[in-house]
């Protein structure tokens, strides 16, 4: 919203065409947002005639990793989104969707390569936070991380 001369409220559409019908803006998928660097139809602006490039993973460990980057991603985009829109329920649940979906893909990926943060530490006998490999040791040929 803006000001008017007389203090009183302006409203102002910020996204034009880009609402759907309950005011939400669109979204694009996770893995296009990632990409994009935002998870809103219509707000990526390429420079000049560049645009981004689909990573393809060569193993299921890469595979899994870019999944979980790419939701985190679209939870933290959306976190600013319902930062300043509270009250859009549309968007907080697919906020609490994608939440759901990363939780998921990070246990996996603990359980199966070890772990992604220092709390993931599942070992009672040792301390595997700094086992090795790390992601960009390149086993395998991860460049994203």
């Amino acid at each position: 919203m803006l000001f008017d001369d007389n203090f009183g409220f302006i409203t102002y559409d910020l996204y034009g065409d880009l609402l759907k019908k309950d005011n939400s803006p669109k979204l694009v998928s996770a893995d296009e947002g990632f990409l994009r660097g935002n998870m809103f139809a219509g707000e990526y602006k390429p420079y000049k005639n560049y645009t981004y490039k689909k990573i393809v993973p060569k193993t299921k460990r890469e595979e899994l990793l870019l999944e979980i980057m790419e939701l985190s991603f679209a939870i933290n985009d959306l976190n600013l989104y319902l930062d300043l829109h509270p009250e859009d329920k549309s968007m907080l649940e697919k906020f609490n969707e994608y939440v759901e979906k990363s939780c998921k893909y990070e246990m996996e990926y603990v359980k199966n390569y070890g772990p992604l943060e220092v709390i993931d530490n599942t070992s009672d006998e040792k301390f595997e936070w700094i086992k090795n490999p790390w992601p960009w040791d390149r086993d395998g040929g991860a460049k994203y991380v």
